[in-house]
């Protein structure tokens, strides 16, 4: 027969100063591993929220990311006709060279230097991205040093708010609009003109050629005539998984969360048996009584422990509420594939948060078993003696 669960919450409720203690101290560990989990949801939420399932992208092979590579003019004018590519109103293949490149500007912040990647768009380009929205300005000009730039690369860099002229390789760069890219990579990017963009940066080649396939089938079809041409030696693969196989730049941030919470957590654990063990020896009555009553030495183990889960629960509970708040903030990293700032949002979602409950499960258990052991370990005799 169990201890009757009521039992442990009224100790809760009437050792509350303690209770109180334990559970912030559980909390604050279940809030700092969901918000360092959330900064790696986050990068993984951008980039895998990026492109369209349409979408090919073709690169050189052997290159992680489009800004190691390369594709040459004459490469583009061969893609272009592959069947299976879809046509805008006036007939025109959706086949788009980029160009991709870093340039190195202050954050606002403070200060420091960091590499913005800037692409050089082509004008079917907007035709086959995302839709994104401008939310001041105006699209840049063909043919003019004019840059438009995502919002939070706007709010995070110094000289690129709108009408502000800035250098962007060797020359000065009027910045015309500023857009939302809702969420996705490309917030992370400044767009101009292509062919301006490889004057400027003296390319000669393409960095990568987008093409918008007329349907799902014709997605495989383009990949395998890419790999199959010996013309343009080069390799294909969706946007959508280009852009999934990026998400690699969470791993560091997910690895450093996990060696975090873990070392939080034997500290967090080592309060929760302290507290534990308190408690145990404040009751050494009633545990005597409990056991006079015929209550097992299994129950007293059972009770003392679902008491230790109980507090480490209030303080996930905690750790949840502390989190929230930063749900939905914009932050940055260093995109390890292209050596550049990723800017993406905290990402709180309930999975996550069901995992800090989950963790503070662990902590309760880790902490409360051996002070449960001692409970259960206490004859009737003993415990009453004590008194």
């Amino acid at each position: 027969m169990l201890i009757p669960l009521k039992y442990n919450l009224r100790h809760l409720v009437a050792r509350w100063k303690t209770t109180l203690v334990a559970g912030v101290t559980f909390g604050l560990v279940i809030a700092t591993f969901i918000i360092v989990m959330s900064l790696a949801r986050g990068v993984e939420q951008a980039l895998t929220t990026t492109g369209n399932p349409l979408n090919v992208i073709i690169l050189r092979p052997g290159v992680e990311s489009e800004s190691q590579s390369q594709v040459a003019k004459d490469m583009y004018q061969t893609i272009r006709n592959y069947g299976g590519i879809a046509k805008d109103e006036t007939g025109e293949p959706l086949a788009s060279p980029e160009v991709l490149t870093l340039v190195n500007k202050p954050r606002a912040t403070d200060g420091k230097a960091s590499n913005v990647q800037i692409r050089g768009m082509h004008p079917l380009s907007l035709k086959i991205h995302p839709a994104l929205r401008l939310v001041s300005g105006r699209m840049f000009t063909p043919g003019l040093r004019e840059a438009v730039v995502s919002k939070r690369i706007a709010e995070r860099f110094q000289g690129l708010k709108l009408g502000e002229r800035t250098r962007l390789g060797r020359g000065e760069w009027t910045i015309v609009g500023v857009f939302d890219a809702q969420g996705t990579a490309f917030d992370s990017e400044i767009w101009a003109d292509y062919q301006e963009v490889m004057q400027e940066f003296d390319r000669d080649a393409y960095s990568s050629v987008l093409v918008r396939a007329v349907d799902r089938a014709a997605v495989g079809s383009l990949k395998t005539l890419v790999e199959e041409d010996r013309r343009v030696k080069l390799t294909a693969k969706s946007e959508q998984l280009y852009y999934e196989e990026q998400t690699k730049t969470a791993k560091p941030i997910k690895a450093f969360a996990v060696f975090l919470a873990a070392i939080m957590a034997v500290g967090a654990s080592f309060a929760g048996m302290n507290t534990m063990y308190s408690r145990v020896a404040n009751r050494s009555r009633e545990i005597g009584t409990l056991r006079v009553l015929g209550f097992t030495p299994m129950a007293v183990l059972a009770s003392f422990l679902i008491e230790s889960v109980l507090l480490a629960l209030c303080g996930g509970i905690v750790g949840c509420l502390l989190a929230l708040p930063i749900n939905g903030l914009a932050t940055g990293t260093t995109n390890f594939a292209t050596f550049s700032e990723v800017v993406f949002y905290f990402a709180i979602t309930p999975g996550l948060m069901l995992q800090g409950m989950a963790f503070a499960v662990a902590m309760g258990l880790a902490g409360g078993f051996f002070p449960a052991w001692a409970a259960s370990r206490q004859t009737a005799l003993t415990a009453l003696r004590q008194l």
